[in-house]
């Protein structure tokens, strides 16, 4: 089995369509070296069975400190514990009428009748949902959505110093938010970020470092993720009048994240992980030895085939077990809980302001180009 002869994570064939060129390597090259060396894999079997050999295939695979999910072994095991107290069932539930009201509030400015980029309100919200949930100002609003759009290109650029500065910017603001804590001692606010500021890991406190690294990952990932989300969800209800029938129609909550969660299986905005070898393995009919670094595509693994037959066929009941956007294993995603929370106040948002939404025909769906997944833009129509 050889590469196709083209194939480039980042290359003219997956610009153009990255769907269809992940379905097709799936289906003809499922475990394919690129030009950088990397390999990438695209099958449900082989991305999850690598993403739970957490022997074989290291998160750690970055020169910067990311916690915990680049971490490994008990250390890992110590930072996620930290981690997970933060998106209890309990705390969810006791954060989702703010959660609403911050949705309520965003789409109640909106026009209706009148057209919105569903991508560019995900963002918007996502800045406001997480300050609320962080403590943070309201004033920083308008940096951090330029700051998604900067890094989102940076991240696009493949140019290590633009990324580098991109980040270097986001820790500036998160560390004057923590600096502003530890000035203020006893009278800090109370809030989710003076809580992790005195937090403790393995009994000592977290050092600065790990607070920024836990604060980067929960919102310079879930910032841009969110925007990326909310594109894909609207723009396939849109599209698909059944489906947002069914969620009009007062669904419970577990069968409302159950909708959403399957939108995104079928069109997964959260592209691949990277993961390092640590021993020789074989995986299909290939080699991989210790250092060679590996791509875990999820987007083409939620949609192979051998597991959900028509990739496009919606059926959120049986396609849940074997659902990866959030990932497998230990290395799950942490703030999937908060995420979840987060989709579904908008979503009933929009749809509870609106008898109908629509494609909006003026403003077509434009893919985001890789590595970043769902849509740059996505025209919606409220009616």
């Amino acid at each position: 089995m050889t590469a196709l002869p083209d194939w480039n994570p980042r290359g003219p064939r997956v610009r153009r369509d990255p769907i269809a060129a992940y379905d097709e390597m799936r289906s003809q090259c499922p475990v394919a070296r690129g030009p950088s060396g990397a390999w990438t894999l695209f099958t449900h079997a082989d991305v999850t069975a690598a993403a739970v050999d957490h022997q074989t295939f290291s998160n750690a695979v970055s020169a910067h400190l990311q916690v915990p999910n680049g971490l490994d072994e008990a250390v890992h095991t110590a930072f996620r514990a930290v981690v997970d107290r933060y998106f209890t069932r309990e705390r969810m539930r006791a954060l989702e009428p703010a959660m609403e009201r911050v949705a309520d509030d965003l789409v109640s400015r909106l026009e209706v009748p009148g057209s919105i980029d569903a991508v560019e309100i995900g963002s918007r919200f996502a800045v406001r949902a997480q300050s609320m949930w962080l403590g943070w100002p309201a004033a920083l609003e308008e940096e951090l959505l330029e700051w998604i759009g900067d890094n989102h290109a940076a991240t696009r650029s493949r140019d290590r110093t633009r990324t580098a500065a991109v980040a270097q910017r986001f820790d500036e603001i998160i560390r004057s938010l923590t600096d502003s804590r530890r000035e203020a001692g006893d009278a800090a606010p109370d809030d989710v970020t003076t809580e992790l500021v005195r937090d403790r890991v393995d009994g000592r406190p977290l050092t600065d470092d790990e607070i920024v690294s836990i604060l980067r990952n929960w919102t310079g990932g879930d910032l841009g993720s969110i925007a990326l989300c909310t594109g894909v969800i609207l723009n396939y209800l849109a599209k698909h009048s059944h489906v947002q029938d069914r969620l009009r129609s007062g669904v419970s909550t577990r069968e409302f994240d159950a909708i959403l969660d399957e939108i995104l299986r079928i069109d997964d905005p959260f592209v691949s992980n990277r993961r390092i070898v640590t021993d020789t393995v074989t995986v299909g009919d290939r080699t991989l030895r210790a250092g060679d670094r590996v791509v875990l595509n999820w987007t083409a693994a939620n949609r192979d085939p051998r597991i959900f037959g028509d990739s496009e066929q919606f059926d959120p009941e049986a396609n849940a077990p074997y659902n990866l956007v959030y990932g497998i294993g230990k290395h799950v995603c942490p703030g999937r809980p908060l995420a979840t929370l987060e989709l579904r106040a908008l979503t009933r948002a929009v749809l509870e302001s609106t008898s109908r939404i629509e494609p909006d025909p003026e403003q077509p769906a434009k893919r985001a180009l890789p590595p970043v997944g769902g849509f740059a833009t996505a025209g919606i129509r409220l009616v």
